[in-house]
């Protein structure tokens, strides 16, 4: 059929669609266990693997020389973990004190964590090092089906005017997914005004450009609205109170939370994780057992309800303590120009002089009315699978399922159940499968673990040789001194 078609076909044994973090990892991996570049191909719409994920820091208010929300051992250029960013970074830096706050965290300091700047500088070392852009095929992948003769065939458009085809098909005996999050998620009441009014740009996602907020800030006195209670909300909030005092600002801020945390809660005593002022306090996405611990061994034997309760009971949105943020808000409150609200807002509408009005419906009955000059939505991005048409496909035609928390469902060496092909293997990784055998897989080091039990499975089936402590040792004096792979 795509023959008779008149698509062009390309032959490699490994194929990686996305061209992001989660198929980054997995290439380096590969790379390292042996795989040469001329065996593998990675799909993707942008220039470098890190450049979605810069952007959606940096619209979040991380610029690189901020630090990021991940432990000083999790490289995803680095799959050993060492030396850690925070040896790096005491290093360049002349600054021992970071090695003081990793041995003293978190009970005298905050978590030690690398800046953005480091992470994307590394990243680009690593991909050089490993030849990514040898493998790069630009294009928006299509869809992904099995062939009668096994392994996969994968559809893909290439970039406007750089080919003469409207497709081309990779056939391939092993396929691995790593797309990242469809897009934005807005809640429903700020998707309908920005859908009637037509507004883009006082009603905005913390994940999409909106530097007028700021800038609109700095000329004149107003009132913003944030929404949500994570580490997006802890950093724009960060951002506003920067502003208000670097620039004698008189902003308002109004912090809307639909679950208002007073205080320590969880499921029982030992499990419990700490809070107070409406936020849920934790260092990292998940407990850091689920990378190499008890949570991880017990994650593993779960099944179906009990596996959706356990990720029941350690899901709920969180960000890190950190005191610069506390104290920030300590003087906002204190000084009347934070106000945190506890609420679901029902809609939002337009006053007549161009302000905005949240209708906010507390526990009790009460509706508050807010006004302000910007709504911040901070509570995430899409996380529906099906929204993205690769995974819509392959839930359709590919034999795909869901997972008992509605996403990817995959095995435990993240080959996605039900879409084998002959000898061949379709993976995935990242936050499509989060839900599985293993919790934290939108993160540095679960990417890296995703990859870790990818390329041991992809050695089982004799696509490349297992790694020993040998071959590790050298690869690592490789990766020291840059040499290529």
């Amino acid at each position: 059929m795509v023959a008779a078609a008149g698509i062009p076909i390309y032959d490699t044994p490994f194929l990686t669609v996305g061209g992001g973090m989660g198929s980054f990892v997995t290439l380096d991996y590969l790379r390292i266990y042996g795989v040469p570049t001329s065996q593998m191909r990675v799909v993707s719409n942008i220039d470098h693997p890190w450049q979605t994920y810069e952007f959606l820091t940096r619209c979040s208010q991380i610029p690189r020389k901020e630090r990021i929300r991940s432990d000083s051992s999790s490289r995803p250029d680095n799959l050993w973990g060492f030396p850690s960013y925070a040896l790096e970074e005491a290093w360049k830096e002349r600054k021992p004190s970071y090695l003081w706050q990793i041995l003293t965290e978190p009970l005298l300091n905050d978590y030690w964590t690398p800046r953005a700047g480091t992470v994307f500088e590394n990243l680009e070392r690593e991909a050089k090092r490993i030849g990514y852009w040898d493998m790069l095929v630009k294009g928006q992948v299509r869809m992904i089906r099995r062939r009668s003769d096994g392994g996969y065939f994968t559809v893909i458009t290439p970039p406007g005017g750089a080919a003469p085809t409207k497709r081309i098909v990779f056939r391939s005996r092993f396929v691995h997914v790593a797309v990242g999050y469809p897009g934005l998620k807005f809640l429903p009441d700020l998707q309908e005004f920005r859908t009637k009014h037509g507004d883009y740009q006082h009603v905005v996602n913390a994940y999409e450009p909106h530097e007028q907020v700021y800038e609109f800030l700095k000329t004149r006195s107003g009132t913003v609205v944030v929404r949500g209670g994570g580490i997006v909300a802890s950093r724009v909030l960060q951002r506003l109170f920067d502003d208000r005092e670097k620039l004698n600002l008189k902003t308002q801020i109004i912090h809307i939370f639909r679950t208002f945390v007073t205080g320590s809660h969880g499921p029982n005593a030992w499990s419990r994780r700490k809070g107070g002022n409406g936020w849920a306090y934790q260092g990292f996405n998940y407990p850091k057992s689920v990378w190499g611990g008890q949570l991880k061994a017990e994650m593993r034997k779960l099944e179906g309800a009990e596996r959706a309760q356990k990720y029941k009971n350690m899901g709920g949105t969180n960000t890190p303590y950190r005191r610069r943020w506390q104290e920030q808000m300590r003087a906002g409150r204190e000084g009347g120009y934070y106000h945190a609200v506890q609420g679901t807002v029902d809609r939002v509408e337009r006053t007549p002089d161009g302000k905005l009005v949240s209708y906010v419906r507390s526990g009790d009955g009460i509706v508050r009315e807010p006004v302000s000059d910007y709504i911040i939505d901070c509570t995430g991005l899409e996380a529906d699978i099906a929204e993205h048409r690769v995974f819509a496909d392959l839930l359709q035609h590919g034999g795909a399922g869901r997972n008992p928390v509605g996403r990817l469902d995959v095995e435990r060496h993240f080959e996605v159940k039900g879409t084998a092909s002959g000898d061949g293997a379709l993976y995935a990784s990242g936050s499509a499968t989060l839900g599985g055998y293993f919790p934290g897989v939108d993160t540095f080091l679960g990417l890296q673990i995703a990859a870790q039990e990818i390329a041991d499975d992809l050695a089982g089936r004799g696509f490349v040789r297992k790694m020993g402590p040998l071959r590790s040792t050298s690869q690592w004096f490789k990766w020291a001194r840059n040499s290529p792979v």
